[in-house]
């Protein structure tokens, strides 16, 4: 498939000068990702965190390996906005844990580091077995615990 065809079908209401315009970009790109050995070890480093991320929510969405099943579209859905309410709560918890290490050590970090963190983790997820809640304390992601309405320290 050539540019303007690739062009056309990605993009039906760009015409003439501008499709032109987003091929010589992306030959631009393109040859930039060629010639550019560090611009591929990025990329590929966030291709990595990608995948990762959606072997973590195979694991989270287990059933039927993974695929959603039933024909009804209301519980196909009911099944998606589950797994993405999972999926953001993981991520703000992640969040929060990154917070807490970030503030107590003295770090200093490139901007290569600070670009590399990422709340895409899962690896600290326990798919199977049991878990133990108790809904009388809060979680305390740092040291500083934060008391629940009962008075005790969350852990």
């Amino acid at each position: 498939m050539t540019c303007p065809a690739a062009v056309a079908w990605l993009f039906p209401l760009i015409t003439g000068d501008h499709r032109v315009i987003i091929c010589a970009q992306q030959t631009i790109f393109a040859c930039r990702y060629l010639r550019d050995r560090e611009l591929q070890r990025e990329i590929n480093a966030a291709l990595n965190v990608a995948e990762s991320w959606n072997a973590g929510n195979a694991v989270i969405h287990y059933g039927k390996g993974g695929d959603i099943p039933g024909n009804r579209r209301d519980e196909q859905e009911l099944t998606v906005l589950c797994l993405r309410v999972l999926q953001a709560s993981v991520s703000f918890l992640n969040t929060l844990l990154i917070q807490d290490v970030l503030a107590e050590a003295d770090l200093h970090l490139t901007a290569e580091d600070q670009r590399a963190i990422t709340p895409l983790f899962w690896s600290h997820i326990a798919p199977y077995g049991e878990v133990t809640l108790d809904m009388t304390r809060r979680i305390s992601l740092s040291n500083d615990a934060i008391p629940s309405s009962g008075g005790q320290a969350g852990t």
